[in-house]
Formats: structure tokens, sequence, C-alpha cells
């Protein structure tokens, strides 16, 4: 396996953003941005332009002065580019498209089909595929509904829509293929068949094409003597991989294309279309594509909405069941012996063992008592949020031995004191993985060797053993509901019997629980004085200092200080408890933020925010990272002026995501100052990542991080 390892961290490191060369069916030219002189070239210019002499010609020269007009107009203040006209040349009709590279023009002409689709049968077959995605009952039912689309619009032989999962690798959900050639249906890919630099040209280029998996690279002419490489990234023309190209081969696989399925700025999956003979995908088609793909994420997003809110409404339910009984006649300590088999039927588990002081009680497939209590003790050292793993022997060595009854466990800690622990259990659910070649060998590297994919695809089973059924997120958030609708069943038992022995204290606990109100709300009272008298004294000293430095130096203190103000108002009110909806939070959050940047800022900050549980210590760092990533969009995006930021704040799995963008420069420089080193130790607090991509036009920051401290992450 270290040869293999060693394969896969060559393929993540090569720059396949920089192949200094194209594909040969269709031409390149580098130009001056602003003079529009071409100095470098790719491909077949004499045969497919009729041009012997370029170097040093201006595009208006080469192809006409209309094209040259038009791609001027395409490229004009920095635009993305795009679709620039067709030239009609002796050696066959080109689509002519452009974009820009810093101060380099890149125009890139391909062959355009002899006939051109009119566009309002394109754009009726746009109309009728996202009519029959609407129509989709489910995100499976529109991923085969998808892979039929595509194929009918790209014409390929084989069209697969897989996705990506936990560990990367590509879970085949739907498929759309000719009779005779091999179907991957229900198979996995490894991740490293996408390496991590590739995903994230997936994201930023939608729509990659290779007519012919066995062309020979066409270099840029003359050689480049920059020191930096030219960006690629955008080019349709763009050599790939020669372990990519390999790859294809290997597969038997004579022309190929990917259209990325990118929901929320995250690449959620791809649409893999592959043809057993060179095959075009023109400008047009490509076009329609990214078009179909887009409305397919914005459907996978709100189907996928829609199972998660139906499976909420399903737990809420049966949560109301579960807490009725144990407010009945006798209370928790009458109904629990009884009671832990709805709550194995409420989340959906084999079995369940409810610890409660020296009791046990146990419903179900469970492990031996023993076990239980030493899992109960496991749970409590763990933290007080849920426990949920679908495969506990992996972090309980002793599970191994009943891991056929418990290799999942979603435990909880209801009540420390007494203690009171619920552990669910699931059974193991040996899984059979179908894989297209075996993963274990997805790359070799031998002594001497370069590198090269793996040669077989024939499909290979793997018997995955120590699972579970894993638990979703909105089960752990039941659970959690369920310990409040628990400890509100055994508080109110209790208030029953100290109402019935201690009535006549009622009012003297009455008084000291307003006496410890008042005491909590001064004392928040005065820290917001302080905070509020520090803010004044800091903007006080800005204003009396010279040096512009110290003077900026202090208004960035005072607007974090301000923002650390904000955040305290909010998280200590009288209404907060342990767990909180930060969603809710959020939108006050950003509320205030908007209010706070003044007048002309208003209706420009927006939210749009799920519900997501949190902890609230873990809540004050999240909107102390939100007021950071707002601040700096303020400050940085649109040069002090006021311009549209959007906040999102979403469930992904078993994780939290945050997402802060604008629509102005679109610059991200790591900053080595107090406020980008408060970012990174926040992040690093969170246990999450921060990245920062393009939002075309503006920047996207993407906070991702778990929603509970350790616990209710899946692991």
């Amino acid at each position: 396996m270290a040869d293999a390892d060693l394969g896969i961290d060559a393929c993540a490191r090569e720059l396949i953003h920089v192949p200094g060369s194209i594909q040969p069916h269709g031409v390149m030219l580098v130009a001056d941005r602003t003079t529009q002189e071409v100095s470098h070239a790719a491909g077949d210019v004499a045969r497919l332009l009729g041009r012997e002499a370029w170097v040093g010609r201006t595009l208006g020269e080469v192809l006409g002065d209309g094209l040259a007009a038009r791609i001027a107009q395409v490229t004009q203040s920095g635009a993305d580019g795009g679709f620039a006209g067709r030239l009609d040349a002796d050696a066959g009709a080109l689509d002519i498209s452009a974009h820009l590279d810093g101060e380099r023009l890149i125009v890139e002409a391909e062959p355009a089909p002899p006939v051109v689709l009119p566009a309002v049968l394109l754009l009726a077959q746009l109309e009728a595929a996202g009519a029959a995605f609407e129509r989709a009952p489910n995100v499976r039912a529109l991923c085969e509904r998808a892979a039929i689309e595509f194929r009918r619009l790209t014409g390929f032989d084989r069209v697969m829509l897989y996705r990506f999962v936990d560990d990367q690798a590509g879970e085949v959900l739907a498929e759309d293929v000719v009779e005779g050639m091999p179907s991957f249906l229900n198979h996995h890919f490894p991740g490293s068949d996408i390496p991590s630099q590739a995903r994230a040209l997936y994201v930023r280029n939608l729509v990659r094409v290779i007519p012919d998996v066995s062309y020979e690279p066409a270099p840029l002419t003359p050689a480049w003597r920059d020191e930096t490489p030219l960006d690629m990234s955008d080019c349709a023309l763009r050599s790939v991989s020669p372990v990519h190209m390999q790859y294809l081969r290997n597969m038997g696989v004579g022309a190929s294309a990917s259209v990325s399925i990118v929901k929320d700025g995250v690449l959620w999956g791809l649409i893999a279309c592959h043809h057993r003979e060179p095959k075009l995908m023109p400008y047009d088609v490509r076009a329609a594509a990214r078009a179909l793909a887009g409305g397919l994420a914005r459907q996978i997003r709100a189907k996928e909405e829609t199972e998660t809110y139906r499976e909420r409404l399903r737990l809420r339910g049966l949560e109301d069941e579960v807490t009725s009984r144990f407010v009945r006649a006798g209370g928790l300590e009458a109904n629990l012996a009884e009671g832990v088999g709805e709550l194995a039927r409420m989340l959906a588990a084999d079995g369940v063992a409810a610890i409660r002081g020296a009791a046990v009680h146990l419903h179900g497939a469970c492990p031996p008592q023993d076990d239980v209590l030493a899992l109960s003790e496991w749970v409590r050292k763990r933290a007080s949020d849920p426990v949920a793993t679908d495969r506990l022997s992996e972090h309980f060595a002793a599970a191994e031995a009943f891991r056929e009854h418990a290799s999942g466990l979603l435990g909880l800690v209801v009540a420390d004191d007494e203690p009171f622990v619920v552990l669910w259990f699931r059974a193991e659910a040996p899984q059979v993985v179908n894989w297209a070649g075996n993963p274990h060998k997805a790359v070799s590297l031998g002594p001497g060797e370069t590198l090269t994919p793996r040669a077989s695809f024939e499909a290979w089973r793997e018997t995955v053993q120590g699972r579970s059924r894993p638990w979703t997120l909105a089960e752990i958030h039941a659970a959690v509901r369920l310990r409040e609708g628990l400890l509100e069943s055994r508080n109110h038992r209790r208030q029953v019997e100290l109402n019935a022995r201690l009535s006549e204290a009622l009012g003297e606990k009455d008084a000291l629980l307003q006496q410890n109100d008042m005491l909590v709300k001064e004392v928040n009272h005065r820290i917001q004085n302080s905070l509020q008298l520090v803010s004044s004294f800091l903007g006080l000293q800005a204003r009396a200092l010279a040096d512009p430095n110290l003077h900026e130096a202090f208004e960035e203190a005072r607007r974090r200080l301000q923002a650390v103000a904000l955040v305290h108002r909010r998280l200590y009110r009288g209404d907060q408890i342990g767990t909180i909806d930060f969603g809710r939070y959020a939108e006050e959050l950003i509320a205030d933020m908007a209010d706070s940047m003044g007048p002309e800022w208003a209706g420009k900050v927006t939210m749009d925010a799920a519900l997501v549980l949190v902890p609230t210590d873990r809540a004050v760092t999240l909107g102390l990272v939100i007021t950071e990533l707002v601040i700096n969009a303020n400050k940085y995006a649109y040069g002090g002026a006021p311009g549209p930021i959007e906040v999102s704040v979403e469930d992904h799995r078993a994780n939290l995501r945050v997402i802060v963008a604008d629509h102005g420069k679109g610059k991200h420089a790591p900053g080595e100052g107090f406020g980008s080193r408060m970012m990174t130790a926040m992040v690093r607090q969170l246990g999450g990542t921060l990245t920062f991509g393009d939002n075309k036009p503006g920047l996207r920051a993407i906070l991702t991080c778990p929603a509970n401290r350790t616990g209710a992450q899946r692991t």
C-alpha cells in the first residue's frame, strides 16, 4: 500500500491547471488585453484559421474585425467572458469564445456543428427536462431522470450521475446507457480517481470535454518564457493529465465529458458522459448542459430539504408520543421500565438501554449488561452532547465482541447527577459495496516507474463489516429534544412532590429567583456599560491620533469590541438555554449588524437560515466568525461603499455550514494581522475549515464545522 499512497500523493500534487498545451481539435490564441496583439498560440492555426503568420498580429487581422470587436465586448470590465461568435473558415465553421487571465486575453476556437440546433428547440428541450425534474418525487428518481435528459441532450453512449459521499468516493446513483456498453450503476469509484485539485477545477469550470482520449497535446508556441505559467483553469481546450487519459483508455472510452453538480458552492456530484468513439460536444450543447445542471442542483437542494423536513415532522410526532407517556400517573419512575420499547421505536433502533442510578432497563437486542454499564460510563466521559457512531468498535474496542447486536450507538446523557443515560443500539448491517475495480489498487507507483492509473474496472465486491445503518442529523436532534422532554418530565414529578411538602417555601423561592434574575440582568447591564465605555474611549483615542496606521488599528479594535458586545447582548438574554437555534440567533445578529453599519447599508445584508441546534458556547464563537466575515466584506468588497452581502446557515449531514458571499472585488489575500490570527484561532476552536472561493463576481467564504462539540458529528 505504500507505493499506492505515494501514487495518490503524486496525483494530488499534479499541476493540471497549467499544462502548457491544449487538445488539438481546436486552437488557442493568447493576446494582450489592451492591444489584442497575439503573442502565443496552440493548435493547428494554419489549417483551422488559415493563417500561416500570426505572431505580433492583432485578433482583427487573424479572426476579422467583427469578431475582434465582439471579443472585446464579452471580456470588457473583467467579465467572465463567453461566446463571441462563429467563424466560417476554409477548414469549417468554428465557435469562438474568449476570457481574461489578468492582462492576457485567451481566445479559443473549436469546431462547430454543420447545422446548429435552433435556440427555440434547445430551450424547449431544457424546459421539458426542468419540468420532469420538478415532478420527480425524491433525489434518486430525480437523478434517474437527469441521466436520461443529459444523454438525450449530449448524445453520448453512457451517462452516469454520481454523488460524492463522506470519504469523497463517487457513488453512481443513476445511469442511462446504450445496449452493449458496460454499466456501472450502483458502483462506487474511489476518491483517488478524482484528486482534490481536479475537484476544485470542477467547481470553477462546470463542463469538461475530451473529444478524443487518444490525442497528442498541442503545446503553446513560441515557448513560454514568463515565470508564471499560463493558467488554463477556465479553458475548454485545456489539455488533461496523462494519467487521466490513460484512465479513460483503460475504461475503453473514446470520448468523455463531465458536467459538475455544484450545490451552494460545493461539488455535490458529477454527470459523467462516455462515448465509445471520438465525439465533439460543441459550445451550444455545453452551454445547455451548464444550464440544465444548475436547475438539477436547485432541485436536488429542494428535494433534500423536503426529505429532511418530512423526517423531522415524523420524529416530532414520535417524540410527542414518547414524552406524553412519561407525564402520565406515576411519572418517569413508574413508566420507564415499559417505556424503553417506545424509545426504540422512536429512533428505529434494534435495542435500547436506559440506565438510571442503579437501575438498568433493557429492550430488544442489547449487549450484555456489564458491557452496557461500561458503555454508559464511556458516554458520560465523552461529553454532555450526544455520541453518535455507526462503527462503534472503531472507537470502543470492547464493542468488537458484541458488534452483531451493537455496531451502531447513539448515546445520550439525560442527567449526570443520578446518572441517567439512554443508549440506542443498531445491529451490524454488513454492506456489500460494488466497486468499479479494486479501490485499494486505485493508483500504482513502483520504483523508477511513472505514475499510472489502475487498469481494471471489472466489478469488485467488498464486504464492509462492523457497521450499522448511520444515524441522521434529524435523529440526533430528536434525541436532544427528547432529553429536554425527559428532563421536563422528571422535573415536573419532582416539582409536584416539592409542592406537596414545601408549598410554604414557594414565596421565598420566587423572591430568590427574582433577586437572581435582577442580579444577572445587573451584571449583564454592567458588562454592556463597560464594553460601551471602552468602545467610546477607543473612539476618542482614535480621533486624537495623527498617525493613520494607529488610527486604523484603534478603529479596528473598536469595531471588534462592538461585535463582542452584540454577541453578548444576543446570547445572554433571559430566554436563552444551553442549546439554541443558531439559525434564529444568526438572523437576529445579522439584523443588528446591518443596523450598526449605517443607513446606506439598509437592505444590503440578507440572511437565509435553516434550523440548526448548537450549544450556546459554540454559538458565541460562530457569531464572532460571522461578524468578522461580514466586517471584512463591509471593509474590502466594495471599497467602503455599500453593496449586497448574502449570509446563509444550513446543516450538511452532521455538520453546520455558514456561507458569507459578496459581489465585490472577489479577492482574498491571507493576512498576518490580529484579525486573521483571531479568525484562524476561532475556526480551529470550532474544529472546522474556512475556505474562500470565487462568487463570480465577488468572494464566497464557507465555514464548515461540527454542529456540536464532538459527539453529534457522525464518527
